[in-house]
């Protein structure tokens, strides 16, 4: 099997812990192929390359599992220019990295913003945002460390519409409810609750016919 750098490093970012990021960022500058293999058996592994032409071979190359995500909702926050640039300024500010973002309109000129950040920086995020709390006059934070982020990530998705109906079509007939989406051209991830996170990546791996070690 091939995957490309490019894949490969989204894998990497997501929580697939298969090779270090920034060997995957050497070898690609480099133009180095990497060859993955198990210690556990004698297949042949993977050849991480620079692949052209991926899209018209497979359309998911791998599936990711993050158990490391934190949910914080903001709640009623004043919808008036600035105020999200605030919050994550804040939040930069405080070296906190901040995932996936969604943002739900309410009634009356508020919304409601939800963001993800890692588990291990859910205290300080909290008490950056309280900090924030009377400058800005949102009514409360909200959060929940109990859910995990799953993605799957390909190349050939750019050609192949559908893929994410297909990934969240899959999770649902898994009883796997969708609580965040977020996507680029190789990728889409979901968050979920974090002990269904193990049933959906089998289920994943199954619908992309993915060999799952």
């Amino acid at each position: 099997d091939e995957i490309s750098y490019d894949e490969m490093l989204e894998l990497a970012s997501l929580g697939a812990k298969v090779l270090h990021p920034r060997s995957v960022q050497v070898a690609k500058e480099y133009g180095v192929t990497l060859h993955v293999r198990s210690s556990f058996n004698m297949k042949p592994g993977t050849l991480v390359k620079e692949v052209k032409d991926l899209e018209n071979i497979r359309i998911v190359s791998g599936v990711a599992c993050d158990k490391d995500a934190a949910k914080v909702t903001l709640m009623a926050v004043p919808d008036k220019p600035g105020v999200a640039a605030a919050i994550f300024s804040a939040l930069g500010d405080a070296a906190i990295n901040v995932d996936m973002i969604i943002q739900n309109i309410n009634r009356g000129q508020t919304n409601d913003i939800t963001f993800t950040v890692d588990e291990s920086d859910l205290d300080k995020t909290v008490d950056a945002v309280k900090k924030l709390k009377k400058t800005l006059n949102f009514k409360g934070v909200v959060t929940d460390n109990n859910t995990a982020k799953v993605s799957i990530v390909g190349a050939g998705m750019f050609s192949h519409p559908g893929t994410a109906a297909r990934m969240f079509r899959c999770l649902g007939d898994a009883g796997v409810n969708i609580q965040m989406i977020s996507t680029s051209e190789i990728k889409v991830s979901c968050l979920i609750e974090r002990k269904l996170a193990a049933k959906a990546v089998k289920a994943l791996h199954k619908e992309f016919e993915l060999e799952q070690a």
